[in-house]
């Protein structure tokens, strides 16, 4: 595959970075940040996120392989795979980034709601919409996997 375009405003670049980066620290669980950037990567099908931040989640080692083989089955996967706390944010990863019905559900906030506190809790939707943000911008332009133009 081909891209459309590399070409990317480097102001727009800057400025998603710094949101994706302040979400990701203000969420404060580095490995909990790498699921759900790579779960809303497979839901938009963003070879480019997915190939990144799998190899962030490997590189330094804040995602155990257990979880990485089974995230895109999360929901079947046992408690001793993912913990209620995961199970939530993944859950609220999928409403944000689907959208079904067009919002997202009370039940699935309030899930979450439940495993952070107010400010993690606005950090986790902001990590969920940046990187939805990043999977738009890099499928639109079809920007390969392993890209060091883009």
């Amino acid at each position: 595959m081909t891209a459309r375009t590399t070409r990317l405003d480097a102001g727009v670049r800057s400025a998603l970075r710094a949101v994706s980066a302040a979400a990701g620290k203000g969420l404060g669980d580095p490995g909990l940040a790498e699921l759900v950037q790579i779960r809303a990567s497979q839901l938009n099908h963003c070879a480019f996120c997915l190939g990144m931040h799998l190899a962030i989640a490997r590189e330094d080692g804040v995602v155990r392989e257990a979880q990485l083989d089974l995230l895109d089955a999360w929901e079947e996967a046992g408690a001793d795979v993912f913990d209620a706390r995961e199970r939530a944010a993944l859950e609220l990863t999928e409403a944000v980034t689907v959208l079904t019905g067009g919002f997202v559900p009370d039940e699935v906030y309030e899930r979450a709601a439940r495993h952070f506190d107010a400010a993690r809790l606005a950090h986790l939707v902001a990590l969920i919409t940046a990187v939805n943000s990043w999977n738009r911008l890099m499928v639109a332009r079809r920007i390969p996997p392993g890209s060091t133009e883009w």
